[in-house]
């Protein structure tokens, strides 16, 4: 028999998630999707805030390139410390800072692609692809595929990543049967197949399944659009294949793949030059870090227990973007990602305005939403495994769904 101590957390545990349990189901019930046309919400911000200005734009690009400069002239010293005591906190210490970095060229070659940089599509085009391709993101085949995402955001037909699995896909029971289910193995001894089920909902296995996505979820999704629709599986962004592009997009794709077999000539020259560690050491950990904070960012912006998807009769494009979720990563990172996760509700509705005029029209966007503008201040690392434990599944049926565990 558990003490009572032990008894009373229990129990106290229970009550508090069946009090957030039944938060959630009212929160869901009373869910009424949003009746905002895209102009009234436009109307609500101030017209200068579209505004693109090419030269500022330009200097946040030689603002971030001098920073990851001044990071990796400041590396060159850590293998001059006296002792591996010191150089091995050093290298961490410099992996983490370069990675977060980087994510900035690799936010202003997004924003190259949705028009937001410049009025000028060639000066969007030649930074877009040289940022991102110095980065290993294939820039024009992104930019396509993310477009459909943009357009068809929280929609469970048309969107194209982060669309959430069904109960049936999943291969669980019927709601009713689900609920025979949990009164028996709450009142019976467990079979030997629950017991290897519930391995999938301890922490141990969540922190390494969040691990694996952070660290190979990027290029599983280049490669082989992982988080896509079921459907779509096993597509690249190397090929002209549909649903995620047509045949006159070829040439596209071949400027992508360009860019990226450039960028692996200068690494591989400069392996052969310094060596292979040396580039893993300076550029390759950190590149894994920016792949983390990009899979973080964007898991975390379009997967929450609050956010609803839409079936095709009720889905619209505003209703869609509205079913973002804003959330600050801290001061000093919010400005090294040019404030990518803390507006990014304002990003959705209106991926051309520029930038760095987004916060500021945030505020505006927030005044006119009411209830329906989401922000979330749950901790990063609370909120990832959160959501990563929650929102597992939505159900076959329904207008409007919610994420269930």
């Amino acid at each position: 028999m558990a003490p009572p101590h032990v008894v009373d957390d229990q129990v106290r545990h229970r009550i508090v998630v069946e009090d957030e349990t039944a938060t959630k189901q009212q929160y869901e019930r009373n869910y009424v999707p949003m009746e905002f046309t895209i102009k009234e919400i436009r109307d609500a911000i101030p017209a200068h805030l579209f505004v693109r200005d090419t030269t500022k734009s330009i200097m946040h690009v030689v603002k971030d390139l001098v920073t990851i400069a001044a990071v990796f002239y400041c590396a060159t010293f850590i293998d001059t410390l006296p002792s591996l005591a010191l150089r091995i906190p050093a290298w961490i210490a410099y992996w983490i800072i370069q990675g977060t970095v980087m994510v900035g060229p690799w936010i202003l070659a997004h924003e190259c692609g949705h028009a937001a940089f410049s009025d000028s599509k060639t000066v969007n085009t030649i930074f877009g692809w040289v940022l991102h391709s110095a980065l290993l993101v294939p820039y024009q085949a992104w930019q396509m595929s993310h477009s459909k995402h943009h357009k068809g955001t929280g929609s469970m037909t048309k969107d194209v990543v982060f669309l959430p699995a069904t109960r049936s896909y999943k291969g669980l029971p019927a709601p009713a049967e689900q609920q025979k289910q949990d009164e028996l193995n709450n009142t019976q001894e467990h079979h030997h197949d629950h017991h290897e089920s519930i391995f999938a909902e301890t922490p141990i296995y969540t922190l390494g399944s969040l691990i694996f996505v952070l660290t190979f979820g990027w290029p599983l999704y280049l490669f082989i659009n992982f988080s896509g629709p079921v459907h779509a599986h096993w597509i690249n962004h190397f090929q002209t294949i549909a649903p995620l592009y047509e045949p006159h997009q070829a040439k596209n794709i071949f400027y992508s793949n360009c860019g990226i077999v450039a960028m692996t000539s200068i690494l591989t020259y400069l392996s052969i030059l310094f060596s292979p560690l040396t580039v893993f050491m300076y550029y390759g950990i950190p590149y894994l870090g920016v792949n983390a904070w990009i899979v973080c960012i964007t898991y975390l912006q379009h997967t929450d227990p609050q956010v609803p998807h839409f079936r095709d009769n009720v889905w619209n494009f505003q209703r869609g973007a509205a079913c973002t979720v804003d959330r600050s990563f801290g001061t000093i990172v919010n400005h090294l990602h040019h404030h990518i996760g803390d507006s990014h509700q304002c990003h959705h509705m209106f991926s051309q305005m520029p930038f760095y005029n987004a916060v500021e029209a945030t505020k505006h966007l927030k005044a006119k939403l009411g209830k329906y503008y989401i922000f979330d201040d749950t901790p990063i690392a609370k909120a990832l495994y959160r959501n990563w434990r929650e929102c597992r599944f939505v159900e076959d049926e329904g207008e409007v769904v919610f994420y269930k565990h």
